[in-house]
């Protein structure tokens, strides 16, 4: 039996899998709720998968032996919001979930940690396939004598230690100077031990393939203070620091070589990697890597850099050893023209997942063999969807003559004129839009609407693209997006008079600011999650971060939005609340109440003002949810909110 054969007949026995869906157009149910299957990482032998099913909100971790189709296990996620899965070794599955609020067996529920912000809570549980057990770590209860709270704060290294798997997990450590501690896990015994205690400047460990911690980092926020440290002699040793108000250089992971680090930072407005010696501290010239690699790739056997990953239309990824590169280059051969995404590998090397989306294998993951050069299909990512909407890279000129990349989606069985138009704009804002499969774009060309996707400036395609947003908001990154409209309207493929503006988080704001920051353009707004009141937002992130703006996210935003604080009149004049007498279209705001990034708030002032001055508009709270839309039936209730007031609005051809 195949494999993907093997992976679904196990998956059907877990009561989840359905008929699949015609060739036609999807329901909002395809694309509104949750993947019905991901997450999926191949043991270190590979010779198992573990994957994520979907069942309503609840999501089911499954492990499956791939020779014999044999279901191995499974666990529920719980209430929880899953984030990610993987193997920590050949017998025991990290499963990573998030809250929006302290955990009710937490004995520490309710103390509020003075180094930062917490935002989302992660937690996270181990889980034994061949026991069939599960335990959280940090485990409620278990550590008391630590002081550590029911919380994880960064990223878990999973370390071979004399024989036994070991666990370094960042966590908060309560007490009277409070802060990040490191916590070292055995998954054999279940036992923990303080590898270093909690100070409110603690960022970051580095921990070697020995369980030694080797470096740390640490950062002052209210001036900006940073440091880094290496293990010499025995004891820590501050190598370098600084200044940095804003960003600051930052420790990647280990090095590509023995007893180096890979450090990150801002050099001369341009991201640099370098090298630090674990022998003696000193740094190595800028690696010439960083000018076509934005992240790393870290190998799970020796934990070292071992390649890095670009970002362009989609993820392109390079392998430093000549041999892994080769058979690399052979895997995207056998997937010619579609978009192929690293996501695990056996430790050898030789079993390798992707995910894949393409007119001919539509959008799912593969398991590719390169010991029999065989790739078999492991299963559709999203049920019912076989054959993604074709995604195309536009550019188009901004009105200073700024060049601004784009991406259209276009519906099937139209000409490409005078269609309908969907602004979908992206969130951060210093994150992009790429080709990728992307369930909201795709659900609303499915509905027959064209929908552009513009990496506005500020985007973050490149460090000076990035900059050129910086004082931007609600002026030139607005317009950006306007012109996109110009352009497409100039082409002959939109309607001016059939234009609307959606977007969540910064997308939301960007779409409130479309119809009353620069109105005219549009004939409706739907915004999710979205900005409207800029000085009261400022006013909550120094709040959360219990600072009156000695903090960096103050710093950070005031850069962004080009303000000085809540207090700046400038901050007005880019709120969209303050601005609602110049909206004369309808508009719709959706968001989470358990929104831990943007508050609930700036939904309901901006729907108040909308109403006492007389204007249509709606809200629709979405109960439980967070930032990301993270639950199936809210993420499902938003997509159908939405396309039922575009289509009331802005209806698309019969």
């Amino acid at each position: 039996m195949p494999a993907f054969e093997r992976l679904l007949a196990a998956a059907a026995a877990l009561g989840v899998l359905v008929p699949p869906l015609p060739a036609s157009a999807a329901p909002l149910e395809t694309y509104g709720r949750l993947p019905h299957l991901e997450d999926i990482a191949l043991s270190p032998d590979g010779s198992r998968v573990a994957f994520v099913r979907t069942e309503g909100d609840s999501r089911i971790v499954a492990v499956v032996a791939l020779e014999k189709g044999e279901l191995l296990g499974k666990v529920r996620a719980g209430d929880e919001k899953l984030r990610a899965i993987g193997w920590a070794d050949g017998d025991h599955v990290i499963i990573e979930t998030s809250v929006a609020s302290f955990p009710r067996n937490d004995p520490s529920r309710g103390v509020i940690f003075r180094g930062g912000n917490l935002n989302e809570l992660f937690q996270m549980q181990v889980y034994n396939p061949g026991t069939g057990k599960s335990f959280m770590i940090p485990q409620p209860n278990a550590y008391n004598d630590l002081l550590l709270m029911n919380i994880i704060v960064g990223a878990v290294s999973v370390r071979r230690v004399n024989e036994r798997t070991v666990l370094y997990v960042p966590g908060i450590q309560i007490g009277q100077q409070g802060g990040r501690a490191l916590l070292g896990v055995d998954l054999e015994t279940q036992t923990a031990h303080l590898v270093a205690p909690g100070r409110p400047n603690n960022l970051r460990w580095v921990v070697d393939g020995a369980g030694e911690v080797v470096a740390e980092e640490t950062y002052d926020q209210r001036n900006g203070h940073w440091a880094i440290l290496i293990r010499r002699d025995g004891r820590m040793q501050q190598v370098a620091g600084g200044e940095g108000l804003i960003e600051f250089p930052r420790i990647l992971g280990l090095g590509p070589s023995e007893d180096t680090l890979l450090v990150s930072s801002i050099e001369g407005e341009e991201p640099v990697w370098r090298l630090l010696s674990l022998k003696d501290g000193s740094m190595s010239a800028p690696m010439a890597e960083r000018r076509t690699l934005e992240g790393p790739i870290e190998d799970r056997a020796t934990h070292r850099m071992i390649g890095g990953v670009h970002i362009a239309d989609s993820a392109e990824f390079v392998f430093f050893d000549p041999a892994v590169e080769r058979s690399w280059q052979a895997i995207l051969r056998a997937f010619p023209g579609e978009r192929v995404h690293f996501l695990s590998a056996s430790t050898d090397f030789r079993k390798v997942i992707v995910r894949v989306e393409g007119e001919r294998d539509g959008y799912g993951f593969e398991l590719v063999d390169l010991a029999t050069h065989r790739a078999e299909p492991l299963g559709d990512i999203f049920e019912g969807v076989t054959k993604p909407f074709e995604v195309q890279r536009i550019t188009y000129a901004a009105t200073d003559g700024l060049e601004i990349p784009a991406y259209l989606t276009l519906p099937r069985g139209r000409p490409a004129q005078k269609l309908p138009l969907i602004v979908l704009v992206h969130g951060g804002p210093a994150a992009r839009d790429t080709a990728d499969f992307d369930w909201w774009s795709q659900a609303l060309a499915d509905q027959g609407y064209a929908v552009l996707q513009a990496n506005f400036r500020g985007s973050d395609l490149s460090r000076a693209f990035l900059i050129r947003g910086f004082g931007e908001w609600g002026r030139k990154m607005q317009t950006d997006l306007s012109d996109g409209v110009r352009y497409l309207v100039k082409q002959g493929i939109a309607d001016p008079a059939r234009v609307c503006i959606v977007g969540g988080s910064y997308g939301g704001y960007a779409a409130l600011a479309g119809v009353s920051l620069d109105p005219g353009v549009y004939r409706c707004a739907v915004a999710v999650a979205g900005l409207s009141d800029i000085p009261r937002m400022l006013n909550w992130v120094n709040a959360r971060q219990l600072s009156s703006g000695a903090n960096r996210a103050q710093r950070y935003w005031d850069r962004f939005m080009g303000v000085r604080g809540p207090s700046d009149p400038a901050a007005d004049a880019i709120s969209p609340v303050k601005h609602v007498d110049a909206i004369s279209v309808p508009v719709l705001l959706i968001h989470g109440k358990d929104d831990t990034v943007v508050p609930f708030e700036q939904s309901q002032v901006m729907y108040d003002a909308l109403r006492n001055a007389h204007k249509q508009a709606e809200l629709v709270p979405l109960k439980a949810e967070d930032h990301w839309l993270s639950r199936s039936a809210t993420r499902l209730q938003t997509l159908q909110a939405s396309v039922a007031f575009l289509h009331a609005h802005n209806p698309p051809d019969p």
